[in-house]
């Protein structure tokens, strides 16, 4: 657990590669759908996806607690496919802690340890090295009924991190503490990874999370992956529909393309009025569909925006630094803008009638969603 400067993604080296990887399970069920995917050394990568999309049976393929049907995935250039859990120098995090209630903290830790062989003076140093890693030194006599749910996560990583593997699982492993807790845990793993450089393959279904820790998160939906790239590419610039959804959140505007310039087009929405938007898929003149804006880029006005429409106030919630206004503009309801409370919360009433605008970067063209 020596100290070691992050290292950058490297596409030509990296340090997993899933090659074409499926997985079956009885009957047509399809799991995992041929997924491609590299990691590079030191990298942070997460699985971000609802409950059913994939994310947790590609990290147990990874960790080798289930085969792949198809497919090969590769570490450090070697195929792991026939290589026994233990054998595959990997530590996993599980969200239920997997202590063992009969040993103390010091034990639990040095469990991986012992199974490896090392012997008890050098195995006591790691121990304690761990548990100062994460915050527990002096907790080693301690039993795991002793701790509160938060410190046994902590041992749980120690545990994970003390035999120096190459490549450390979690799964889904601050999803039983709070939201106070979760947050803080966020950013002590963030920093572990910063400090040791290891490389983190993380899942979880919380897009905060991910946004929060990843150097750059996989979405998947029904065993594939949607899109892959840095939290901010994710957010700020979705290529498909289901992420501009999943992750924060996003107005919906459905249409027909009527013109296109190849960076923009213009799409004439149900509601019978034109928008100017990113045309970012292969999209050409009379195909169908859903644009994406975040309502924080939607501005109460608009003067000078490439797009301005009318919209009537439905309903309006106060969250202290913002005011968030729902909306009903022609063809859709439920319409949301963000309204900054940097000077008081703006003057709005439910029935009035405002102008909105946004700028056409900052709305997307994509493949077209099935009617809510």
């Amino acid at each position: 657990m020596t100290a070691a400067a992050r290292v950058p993604p490297a596409a030509d080296e990296p340090l997993v590669s899933f090659v074409g990887v499926s997985k079956r399970y009885s009957g047509d069920a399809m799991a995992v759908a041929r997924l491609d995917l590299d990691i590079a050394r030191g990298e942070f990568v997460t699985f971000l996806g609802p409950s059913g999309s994939g994310k947790t049976t590609s990290l147990m393929m990874l960790a080798g607690f289930e085969t792949p049907t198809e497919g090969d995935i590769r570490v450090a250039g070697k195929s792991v496919r026939r290589v026994p859990p233990h054998r595959r120098n990997i530590g996993v995090v599980f969200q239920h802690y997997a202590l063992f209630p009969h040993m103390t903290v010091g034990e639990n830790v040095a469990f991986p340890l012992q199974v490896r062989g090392v012997g008890r003076e050098e195995a006591a140093r790691r121990v304690d090295r761990a548990l100062e890693l994460v915050r527990l030194a002096g907790y080693g006599r301690r039993r795991p009924a002793e701790l509160s749910g938060g410190q046994q996560q902590r041992v749980a990583l120690a545990r994970a991190l003390v035999f120096d593997p190459d490549i450390v699982l979690m799964d889904e492993p601050l999803g039983a503490l709070d939201k106070q807790l979760r947050e803080q845990l966020q950013l002590e793993i963030k920093h572990i990874h910063d400090g040791l450089g290891v490389t983190i393959v993380y899942v979880t279904h919380d897009q905060s999370e991910a946004l929060t820790l990843s150097d750059r998160i996989a979405v998947f939906k029904d065993g594939r992956v949607e899109q892959v790239g840095p939290p901010s590419e994710i957010y700020e610039r979705p290529t498909r529909a289901f992420v501009a959804r999943f992750i924060g959140e996003s107005n919906r505007l459905d249409g027909r393309v009527t013109a296109t310039d190849g960076r923009h087009c213009t799409v004439r929405t149900t509601g019978g009025f034109d928008v100017r938007a990113a045309a970012t898929a292969a999209i050409a003149v009379g195909q169908t569909t859903t644009l994406s804006i975040r309502p924080e880029r939607i501005a109460l006005g608009g003067e000078g925006s490439d797009n301005r429409v009318t919209a009537t106030v439905e309903e309006l919630i106060y969250h202290g630094d913002h005011v968030r206004a729902r909306l009903a503009l022609a063809g859709t309801t439920g319409f949301v803008v963000k309204v900054a409370n940097a000077a008081g919360a703006p003057a709005l009433a439910p029935g009035a009638s405002v102008s909105l605008g946004w700028s056409a970067d900052d709305c997307r063209s994509l493949d077209p969603l099935p009617a809510d």
